[in-house]
């Protein structure tokens, strides 16, 4: 598992437009990279809408956000459009991406086990290093939550 201090791996997914995104285009800005299971489940929606009306603060402060979960493309417009989601969302259908992150991993659901991407947001610095990392992540205020670990 990452931890604080290291540096980010290196990407380089699709977005919902097909457009290759690395983490190299983004140096010298802050990302707040978040991996989530599913389109359109609820606490996905929650999420997503949560850094949605915190977009403009959180840009303020300097972030970007960039979503990823296992879905494809056409999943990821849809859900965009649906949401009004103001914020990229990467396509991670082989899980390479979230496996470098360790986020890919066996999960339980119902007494159900099964393999899936385990909810979690890094922030990125403008170096590249892993900044802050929440694998508590509060799916209705996760706008709020980030901002708060900024004012302690």
């Amino acid at each position: 598992m990452l931890k604080i201090g290291d540096i980010a791996p290196q990407f380089n997914e699709k977005d919902q437009d097909g457009k290759v995104v690395t983490l190299e285009e983004f140096k010298g800005r802050k990302i707040i990279l978040y991996f989530y299971p599913r389109d359109n489940t609820p606490g996905c929606t929650a999420q997503a809408c949560s850094l949605r009306d915190g977009k403009s603060e959180l840009a303020d402060m300097g972030f970007t956000i960039i979503g990823v979960s296992p879905n494809n493309a056409k999943s990821h417009l849809g859900f965009i459009q649906k949401k009004s989601l103001n914020f990229s969302l990467l396509t991670d259908e082989e899980n390479v991406m979230s496996t470098a992150y360790g986020v890919w991993g066996l999960k339980k659901f119902m007494g159900k086990e099964f393999f899936g991407i385990k909810r979690t947001t890094f922030i990125i610095d403008e170096n590249g290093v892993i900044e802050r990392i929440f694998d508590k992540v509060k799916t209705k205020s996760h706008f709020e939550q980030i901002l708060e670990s900024y004012k302690n």
